[in-house]
């Protein structure tokens, strides 16, 4: 598993569906560049960097909103919408996908948004908030 800078955790195998499978990785970041080092610290592990779509958004004081769907048409629109409902400053999350051979549909919208509960749940479990 990825070492994640700043207490960054991965939650593995979230949902698979149809030979795809999703995890998802957060955690603090510090402007654009705490966002592209924790992208290239997720990336250091070989099954992250050559997955499928690495979804990602961040809401930094410094920078505002940063999101990249890396190819998977609107979902860091919607990882940036719920972080910013959370009310999480200067965090990131990514939500990685390993494409099965089955195109999903808008099904890949609900597990976009599955993924990043289970990590906010998750981080509230570990910080108590």
């Amino acid at each position: 598993m990825a070492d994640l800078p700043d207490g960054g955790f991965t939650l593995a195998d979230v949902i698979r569906d149809r030979g795809s499978r999703y995890a998802v990785s957060g955690g603090p970041v510090a402007g654009k560049a705490g966002a592209l080092a924790f992208l290239t610290a997720l990336k250091r592990d070989r099954k992250f960097a050559k997955a499928t779509h690495n979804s990602w958004a961040a809401n930094t004081l410094a920078d505002g909103p940063l999101r990249n769907d890396d190819g998977e048409s609107g979902a860091a629109a919607i990882i940036l919408r719920m972080l910013e409902r959370e009310g999480l400053q200067d965090h990131i999350i990514v939500v990685t996908r390993w494409y099965g051979g089955v195109h999903l549909g808008g099904d890949r919208f609900s597990h976009v948004t599955a993924c990043v509960r289970a990590w906010f749940e998750a981080r509230r479990e570990e910080t108590g908030r």
